[in-house]
Formats: C-alpha cells, structure tokens, sequence
C-alpha cells in the first residue's frame, strides 16, 4: 500500500505552538513536509509564490500581527488559485460567533489549540485524515469544530 505524502503549511506567530505542531506531527503515523510562515503578510506571500501545487493543508492561526488569520482566509477563498485550499483555523480562542463567521467564509475545521501534547497529535491526526478524506467539500457547522 502506498504511504500518502502531505505536505503541510503552518501560518502561527507563536514559536511554541510551531515547535509543539511540528513536534506532534513527527510522532504521528503520517509522512508529512511541514513548512512554516510566522504571519499573514508571509503566508501570502508564500502562497502567491507557489508554482504547482498547494500544500495539503493550511493550519492558520487567527492572531498574527501584520495581516490576521481572518483576513488571509478572506483572501484566499477569493483568490482563483488558492481557494481550494483546504484551511484548518488553528486558534487559542473559541468564540463561537468568531467560528461561525469562519465557517460562513469557507474554513474548512476549526481547532482550539489544545494545551495537552497527546490530544494535540489526536487533534493534527484527525484534521490530516479528514482533510483528505473530504476533498474540499464544505462540511456542516456541527462537523466544523475539531475537538481533541
């Protein structure tokens, strides 16, 4: 059976939480790349800079300084070649109105960045796997949120 490589981009300005992310994602059972941009206005930049594929997945954290996660997403879905990207919003915060308005814009999952290393492998695991299994169909609202 052939191993599924994905390659994977996180957009976080929080070097622990990018150090935890890329930590969890080594232990999983998953061949995976990982790049990673600490804030909006490099996101962009690194997606605009892409000849051929998109990565798998976009793990966007909602606050950044320069451009926020919200504003990328917004940018993203209306940008022809970047809005099948699948974006899995990665955020300390769960307000829920917030979740709503990222749902309504085409986010893919939502996760609260879970404080506990396992249920944080639980959580990436579960997004990489749903992710591929979803081929950037818009779920519904109850299947939105990603808990650990």
């Amino acid at each position: 059976m052939d191993v599924i490589k994905y390659n994977l981009l996180l957009a976080d300005d929080d070097s622990d939480d990018c150090l935890f992310f890329k930590e969890a994602l080594e232990e999983l059972p998953v061949d995976a790349s990982l790049s990673i941009v600490n804030d909006g206005v490099q996101l962009m930049d690194f997606l605009s800079s892409i000849s051929g594929d998109l990565p798998d997945a976009l793990f966007l954290d909602l606050n950044m300084p320069r451009k926020s996660g919200l504003e990328c997403l917004t940018e993203i879905k209306v940008t022809e070649e970047l809005k099948q990207l699948p974006i899995i919003i990665f955020s300390t915060s769960l307000d829920l109105d917030v979740v709503d308005s990222l749902y309504e814009k085409g986010a893919t999952f939502y996760i609260r960045k879970p404080g506990d290393f396992s249920a944080l492998k639980k959580v990436i695991f579960e997004a990489i796997t749903l992710t591929n299994n979803t081929n950037s169909k818009h779920l519904s609202r109850e299947e939105f949120i990603l808990l650990p």
